[in-house]
């Protein structure tokens, strides 16, 4: 954000055409007379407002809003356009660096290529390409959050996907708040509130807002909501219909992951042979191109596996594979899961 140190006619005139103002509203604006704001026009920086006006000057433009700003140091400053320009291109460009490190889980560095701008930025000065970048920044650095377990405290995904669903309301792009609230579900699932998510899952899955892909994502999520609840039958209906979403919409990793957790609704529900089945599809047909993916599928399988007792030693090794790739990884949530399934053997 742009401030002045001292207030001359220039800086006032600019400030005029950054509010769009006639100079006789912005006269009224100020409460001075015409006059005045005529002479700043003429004069230039040849001549400074008296102190009590400065001070109005000073409150007129604290309370201009983002856009206004960026046109005040338009006006001021008409080299800078071509710097602010190339700032955002760094920054878009280090933005698509940070989603392909996310994707290969090489959490440490995108937190760094996000951080170097999240810190360095003043979100409340941004015009409204900034805030879009800074939104989209906030949203992969709560996915990072997301992946590594902190999922709530000041210093996590939930507060990263809030603040970043406000930015994008201001800015009015209801898919990108869509998209988010989808995210903040399923930190809702992570931490335990199992009938909340459901529910918001399933009025995501009706959202026009949302594409139709997410929308079967949304459904798909119900069921794994309501598996987790141990409510089988009807988590397995409802990933079905999603299944066949996914098949119609021609998207092969979402109906991978589909089957995956078709899976594990069937052993909740005691149907090995049906888990079995399901995991078998999954495993053949789904990508492992990422650390997460293949310790989603593996954590998966050793837990269908330790269902039964003729394969529970299989599901242990399959199970201590995941836990390394996990380990190696820092993907603690899912750490925790595993932990979680081998005490539940246990009991």
């Amino acid at each position: 954000m742009v401030s002045v140190q001292q207030w001359t006619g220039r800086e006032a005139s600019a400030l005029r055409a950054a509010l769009r103002m006639s100079m006789r509203a912005f006269a009224e604006h100020l409460g001075v007379a015409l006059r005045t704001v005529a002479k700043w026009e003429s004069l230039g920086a040849e001549t400074r407002p008296r102190p009590d006006t400065q001070a109005i000057l000073d409150t007129s433009l604290a309370r201009a809003d983002a856009a206004a700003h960026a046109r005040f140091e338009a006006v001021l400053f008409p080299g800078r356009k071509c710097a602010r320009s190339a700032d955002y291109e760094t920054w878009t460009e280090d933005i698509e660096r940070a989603v392909v490190c996310v994707g290969r889980q090489d959490f440490s560095f995108a937190a760094t290529l996000l951080n170097r701008w999240l810190a360095s930025r003043d979100a409340h000065g941004l015009d409204d390409k900034g805030l879009y970048l800074y939104g989209r920044s906030l949203v992969l650095l709560g996915d990072v959050q997301r992946d590594q377990g902190a999922i709530l405290g000041p210093l996590s995904a939930r507060q990263s996907y809030l603040t970043a669903r406000d930015m994008f309301s201001e800015l009015a792009i209801p898919r990108r708040v869509a998209q988010i609230e989808l995210s903040l579900a399923v930190v809702q699932e992570m931490s335990g509130q199992l009938d909340a998510s459901a529910r918001w899952y399933e009025q995501l899955a009706a959202d026009q807002r949302l594409s139709r892909r997410d929308r079967a994502r949304a459904r798909l999520w119900i069921g794994t909501a309501l598996s987790k609840e141990g409510n089988n039958e009807y988590a397995t209906n409802v990933m079905a219909a999603a299944t066949r979403e996914f098949e119609a919409l021609g998207e092969p990793e979402d109906w991978s992951v589909a089957h995956q957790k078709l899976a594990l609704a069937h052993r909740g529900a005691g149907d090995l042979k049906q888990a079995l089945h399901y995991i078998g599809i999954a495993r053949t047909t789904g990508t492992v191109d990422s650390p997460m993916q293949r310790v989603r599928l593996d954590t998966a399988y050793g837990h269908i596996l330790l269902s039964d007792a003729a394969t529970r030693n299989d599901g242990l090794s399959v199970l201590d594979q995941a836990a390394q790739v996990a380990q190696q990884f820092g993907l603690s949530h899912q750490l925790r899961s595993i932990e979680g399934i081998r005490k539940g053997q246990q009991r």
